[in-house]
């Protein structure tokens, strides 16, 4: 016995401590994009057993209302792989996107025009055999709130025994989000009728960056620009839980990151510019090219800084690490040690992503908080695929 138990602490100290035991009771979905959907369908097609659901990141909507398949699903390969997902008795959603608010608003604000929408959703569903529809529609202005929630109410009236999803954007919390929260606050989303009408509502808890103002004064002194930070997901999500069941919400994660050129200035990390979005294994050619190692930060998420080869800053690789500097840091703290020493500005990169052991903690929130599930954006085959040891 004290053999078997002496074998049984080692496996479990060497085993990854930030993966947490399968979570199979909670309901798996994700999203695979038109624009790389060959890739997408391969990882989803092999993964098809740990997925619930798999919603067609397909449509998108014209200003007028009209739907616009982007993906082709009357092709070959997801003709396949509706098939293989209908045999794995796996849901098959199609999402229709639209993010222009001022379309939004004229369409859904006209009787007529909102009814000709619903009937082409409806009718898309039905000649796909479809499971239900996933609506993610963005950038609504605030006075479309009360239009949205009719068109939902009325779409989910048509739908008959289908699925409506909604995806809605994360709210930070006003006192987080604002130095002085506006008297007069008014939000696109009405929270309370989105869960009447909607059997799942995906919350998109990812691009945070910069909104809340508590948790970049928290994280200062080094760089901070997450796509989801746990801390600020759990206040997301707690906001949220105030009107909408827990048992209705699918809790979004991120599967990308991206790269940012960050301005050092003395005795801060003032500006950051976007290079763009980034999956995972670009990430990792990037650190492999520059020599540097992606490490765990404060957000529980990977990153790593370093020195544009071209940039004549270059040469600071040779200073040394300041003491208590975090793993993956080390370029941005010896930028900082000079911009402090020299009072200059220097420009340095850095590479933000999720990854499986991200997920893993969003994975423990949503079994905190007994919510319905997870949804992943996005199932493209650049996902880290340890993620799929979660469920």
């Amino acid at each position: 016995m004290t053999r078997f138990l002496a074998v049984f602490v080692a496996v479990a100290l060497l085993a990854p401590a930030h993966f947490s035991l399968a979570a199979s009771s909670i309901e798996v979905s994700g999203w695979v994009p038109w624009w790389q959907d060959t890739m997408g369908l391969k990882s989803a097609t092999k993964q098809l057993s740990k997925l619930d659901s798999v919603y067609a990141f397909a449509f998108e909507v014209e200003s007028d209302g009209s739907l616009k398949d982007k993906a082709d699903l009357d092709e070959s390969q997801w003709e396949k792989f509706f098939r293989s997902a209908k045999r794995a008795d796996v849901e098959v959603i199609p999402s229709v996107m639209w993010s222009d608010g001022a379309s939004i608003h004229s369409v859904l604000s006209d009787k007529e025009k909102r009814e000709d929408h619903i009937d082409e959703i409806v009718e898309m569903v039905e000649d796909g055999d479809f499971d239900g529809v996933n609506i993610d529609y963005e950038g609504k202005l605030s006075e479309t709130k009360d239009y949205f929630s009719l068109f939902l109410e009325e779409l989910k009236e048509e739908m008959d025994d289908k699925l409506l999803t909604c995806a809605i954007e994360a709210r930070t919390p006003p006192e987080s989000l604002y130095n002085t929260v506006p008297k007069d606050l008014e939000y696109a989303n009405d929270y309370e009728e989105i869960a009447k009408h909607c059997d799942v509502v995906e919350l998109m808890t990812y691009d945070q960056q910069r909104a809340d103002l508590d948790m970049n004064d928290l994280r200062k002194g080094e760089p901070y620009m997450p796509v989801a930070d746990t801390a600020w997901v759990e206040k997301v999500l707690q906001l949220a839980l105030k009107d909408i069941p827990a048992d209705k919400i699918r809790l979004g994660v991120p599967t990308y990151g991206r790269q940012w050129t960050v301005t050092v200035a003395p005795e801060w990390y003032r500006d950051y510019t976007s290079k763009g979005a980034i999956n995972l294994p670009d990430a990792e050619e990037v650190a492999e090219e520059n020599d540097v190692e992606a490490a765990r930060n404060a957000a529980g998420e990977a990153s790593f800084t370093f020195f544009d080869e071209k940039s004549p800053f270059k040469i600071l690789d040779a200073l040394p690490v300041p003491d208590g500097t975090r793993a993956g840091f080390e370029a941005a703290a010896k930028a900082l040690l000079f911009a402090n020493y020299t009072k200059m500005d220097v420009p340095i990169e850095m590479v933000w992503y999720s990854d499986a052991a991200a997920i893993s903690e969003k994975v423990d929130l949503i079994e905190k908080y007994a919510l319905n599930g997870i949804a992943i954006f996005k199932i493209d085959g650049e996902e880290d695929q340890g993620i799929w040891k979660l469920f």
